[in-house]
């Protein structure tokens, strides 16, 4: 019964779980509304993206005025050829209508994969999170399927063969699915293990959850956030190829 009761009481505390941070209600609607981490983790996020965005423009001013970039404005040109390269290598010509958009989601993805590494909850072990992402992928995809292609977007779902239909139309919203999932699914692993870790064995893991971290939050991170971008541009490189 106490052995019971000890692994109830974790599994309701784990730090790898959602919480709700406060509760509120808007007048005529019958509903808690609730603001838990993962709400609190994507406002980190958003803000510190924007932060550095506004930093690097001010700093990139300040330099084309008098000709000496600095330590920081080589560090961001660094990071911008890097995610040019990446988005040149995989969409070729078609590089340029969507580097900043595959840029901006590579450094959403990443930032909040590694935010573990901070003493947040990933954002993106919240399913509801990678979810929108997909979701944010699969218009894309059809977007610009539809702009290139006209009505043989539409007539390719009965290529080869007509009865096929209903498997290529599965196909195509299987692409958020698995895309969504694949995402979480890793980020989340590392999270409930970490949690898990630092829930039963805190006072023994002191530099091996140091190294832990790093594989999950710092390489798996990345390694995730590189294959929802490379496999979002493979797809919309598919729809928009030249036949």
């Amino acid at each position: 019964m106490g052995v019971t009761s000890m692994t109830s009481m974790i599994a309701c505390d784990s730090s790898f779980m959602i919480k709700s941070l406060y509760k509120f209600r808007i007048p005529g609607i019958d509903y808690d509304f609730s603001i838990n981490t993962t709400h609190v983790a994507l406002l980190i996020v958003s803000i510190f993206i924007l932060v550095v965005a506004i930093i690097a423009r001010i700093k990139i001013n300040k330099a084309e005025a008098s000709d000496t970039p600095g330590f920081f404005q080589n560090i961001i040109e660094l990071i911008v050829e890097m995610l040019q390269t990446m988005v040149e290598g995989i969409m070729g010509k078609n590089a340029n209508k969507f580097v900043n958009y595959m840029s901006t989601l590579f450094l959403f993805i990443i930032i909040s994969n590694i935010s573990g590494l901070f003493g947040l909850r990933p954002p993106t072990a919240d399913y509801g999170v990678t979810l929108c992402l997909g979701l944010i992928t699969f218009v894309l995809i059809q977007f610009n399927g539809i702009k290139k292609n006209k009505i043989r977007h539409f007539t390719a779902l009965f290529q080869p063969i007509w009865f096929l239909f209903p498997i290529n139309l599965i196909g195509e919203f299987a692409v958020p699915l698995s895309l969504s999932l694949r995402l979480f699914g890793n980020i989340m692993s590392g999270t409930v293990l970490m949690g898990l870790i630092y829930d039963l064995l805190n006072p023994y893991t002191i530099g091996g959850g140091a190294l832990l971290h790093a594989y999950f939050d710092l390489f798996s991170g990345c390694i995730q956030a590189y294959v929802f971008c490379m496999l979002t541009m493979v797809y919309i490189n598919d729809k928009i190829a030249d036949e």
